[in-house]
């Protein structure tokens, strides 16, 4: 017995000692001599677009406060997480980082002071950054007014926020990498790749998480529910949640540019992402990123088929029925059509829409409860929004209203419940 208990002992003396080394010894030496000369304008300009295709502003800004200033809180289930200062103070932002620093943060996953952060910054994504992209980043954030904001500190459950606890996390599922460019694949296809798997992070969000909060491969584009906002990120290889594999390339780059699609509005978190990020990128890398995300959407049909439509699988009451289309008709037709149809450019139209037949039904619960507007755009500079009715419907009148539009007009969706709709408010409410 006390033999084991000493083999257990070296045993796990080793296992840290392998997570330290596997953690901590990177190799970067950020007392490395750097260069001091001012970068060009065209060196800043590029940071400042990177910055925009990475989305980093709308995590690193709290409402209200100065661009990147830091001080966001993001929920995750573990607790909250808050985004750094990003801008020039020396003492609490990048002022007295160095561009070893920043390459390490972002390609390793350490700060200034060697600690290990936190796996909401999505390091694995970032690690793809180039060199030369993370030293036109850091160039740009050194431009930014110093906002002497102090990053408050983590409130992530024990032990959860430990640095052991970030160590075993990463041994498990992060391994520093670098982009590779697919040597059969074209040009567009590798730059939209390197924007989607690395500075565009989508992953991060349509991507199913485990347990330990650890989301899929950085191609995996296949739906999940974000955790800490409670909204179901759609996949982007399912004919029935988007349709990529046969939406024109056209079109796809038209919805990151405006939020809107000949069939598709984008709401919820991606409402920040198109307002923030996409619709500030150039045509190509727009177009990029849709022949990539196209393409990969076309190898996932191929590889498993197209899935049979959905249909009801409860049959809704009489009262149900008409308890929906009272409600219908008294709050959602003026917008939307008394046939589903929508208006064009200012309301989306319900009837064929991938959105109200996706078998999770929690984004039309977040909708209808909390309402919402689509992205401000160069295209629509004040956009067309939806009032909240967490005051005026009821859990069934919720779940009438949404088996109605699920379940008219040619609509195949599954009926919704009482429990349907309680079950994703509870969960936001928490």
């Amino acid at each position: 017995m006390k033999r084991l208990f000493l083999a257990l002992c070296a045993l796990c003396v080793v296992l840290a000692a392998w997570v330290s080394f596997d953690n901590f010894a990177d190799g970067v030496d950020t007392q490395a001599a750097v260069a001091t000369v001012s970068p060009t304008a065209d060196v800043v300009a590029q940071g400042a677009y990177l910055a925009r295709a990475g989305n980093c502003v709308s995590c690193h800004t709290a409402p209200g406060e100065p661009p990147y200033a830091g001080g966001r809180a993001l929920a995750t289930p573990f607790g909250k997480v808050y985004a750094s200062n990003l801008t020039s103070d020396v003492a609490t932002g990048l002022g007295g980082w160095n561009a070893q620093h920043f390459w390490r943060a972002l390609h390793h996953g350490r700060s200034k002071d060697g600690r290990l952060l936190a796996p909401v910054f999505p390091y694995n994504h970032t690690s793809l950054i180039t060199r030369a992209d993370s030293d036109a980043l850091f160039a740009f954030f050194q431009t930014m007014p110093p906002v002497a904001r102090t990053t408050p500190a983590q409130e992530l459950r024990w032990p959860f926020g430990t640095q052991a606890a970030f160590a075993v996390w990463r041994s498990l599922y992060f391994k520093p990498a670098t982009f590779a460019v697919d040597a059969q694949q074209s040009a567009d296809w590798n730059r939209g790749a390197y924007l989607v798997q690395g500075l565009g992070h989508c992953a991060a969000c349509h991507s199913a998480r485990d347990a330990l909060g650890a989301s899929g491969a950085l191609d995996d584009l296949s739906g999940g529910v974000m955790p800490g906002t409670n909204w179901y990120a759609p996949s982007l290889f399912s004919p029935q949640e988007t349709d990529l594999a046969h939406t024109p390339n056209a079109d796809i780059v038209r919805l990151l540019q405006t939020g809107r699609g000949a069939h598709a509005w984008v709401s919820g978190p991606m409402v920040e992402v198109v307002q923030n990020s996409t619709q500030h990128l150039r045509v190509d890398d727009l177009q990029a990123m849709a022949t990539y995300l196209q393409a990969r959407a076309q190898h996932a049909l191929r590889d498993g088929g197209a899935p049979a439509a959905a249909q009801p699988s409860r049959k809704a009451s009489v009262r149900s029925l008409e308890n929906g289309a009272a409600i219908y008709k008294d709050h959602c037709a003026q917008c939307h059509g008394d046939q589903g149809q929508g208006k064009a450019d200012a309301y989306p139209a319900l009837a064929g829409n991938r959105a109200v037949l996706m078998p999770p039904v929690t984004n039309l619960v977040q909708t209808l409860t909390y309402g919402g507007f689509g992205p401000a755009t160069h295209a629509q500079p004040q956009p067309y929004g939806m009032p909240p009715f967490v005051l005026t419907l009821s859990d069934r009148d919720m779940a009438d209203v949404l088996t109605h539009i699920r379940q008219q007009w040619g609509n195949t969706g599954a009926t919704v419940t009482e429990f349907d709709v309680n079950r994703v408010r509870v969960l936001q409410a928490h």
